[in-house]
């Protein structure tokens, strides 16, 4: 698309942050940094979704300052992955108080019994569980706030690898279509449905 000159819309930036991240190399996390400030100079929405990736993907590779500079950009971070991705910021940055004070404003938001409440994942719990061995006071403060995670059905067995590669569902996807469009033929008659009301 870049050799031919074709502009990049919002879902190619996912599928090349996507890309990026899952070869989580020096190199392929240089792609992704040019790829997001040329982007940012163009002007073009990277999208939430991009921008986890690219979060994640400078996380495994080390690179916590720009991981914290690339979230402090999301315009939006109120997401289960975003919160996911905050707390191991806070953890790589050895902000350990923040840690708690998030997974505590986790179990504390007042949410409708409507909305879904944010999911932290076992697998990033671990690394805070293990992050904090050494400090008893805060230990007891996260052993405290895991099991309220757990009693509210907020810790989820999905890793962050997971969450981050998760297609959602399209409001309109292609079976939605394809039922709409089948049902545009009558069932009696296989005519398509205009023709056989107007003829009945």
């Amino acid at each position: 698309m870049k050799n031919q000159d074709v502009k990049f819309s919002k879902d190619t930036y996912i599928l090349a942050f996507a890309v990026c991240y899952k070869l989580n190399s020096p190199e392929s996390f240089k792609i992704c940094t040019a790829l997001r400030e040329e982007a940012l100079i163009k002007g073009d929405v990277v999208s939430r979704r991009a921008c986890c990736f690219a979060v994640a993907l400078a996380l495994n590779q080390n690179q916590v300052e720009k991981a914290m500079s690339i979230f402090s950009q999301i315009m939006n971070p109120e997401s289960i992955t975003c919160t996911n991705l905050n707390i191991l910021i806070h953890v790589r940055s050895n902000m350990l108080e923040n840690v708690i004070k998030i997974l505590q404003d986790t179990v504390d938001r007042n949410v409708s019994v409507f909305v879904k409440r944010h999911v932290i994942s076992e697998d990033v719990l671990a690394k805070v569980r293990e992050k904090l061995k050494d400090n008893p006071i805060l230990t007891a403060k996260f052993e405290e706030v895991y099991a309220k995670l757990h009693i509210n059905g907020q810790v989820s067995v999905y890793t962050l690898d997971a969450m981050l590669c998760h297609v959602p569902l399209d409001k309109k996807s292609n079976t939605v279509l394809l039922r709409k469009k089948m049902r545009m033929v009558s069932r009696r008659t296989l005519q398509p449905l205009s023709q056989t009301l107007l003829t009945e």
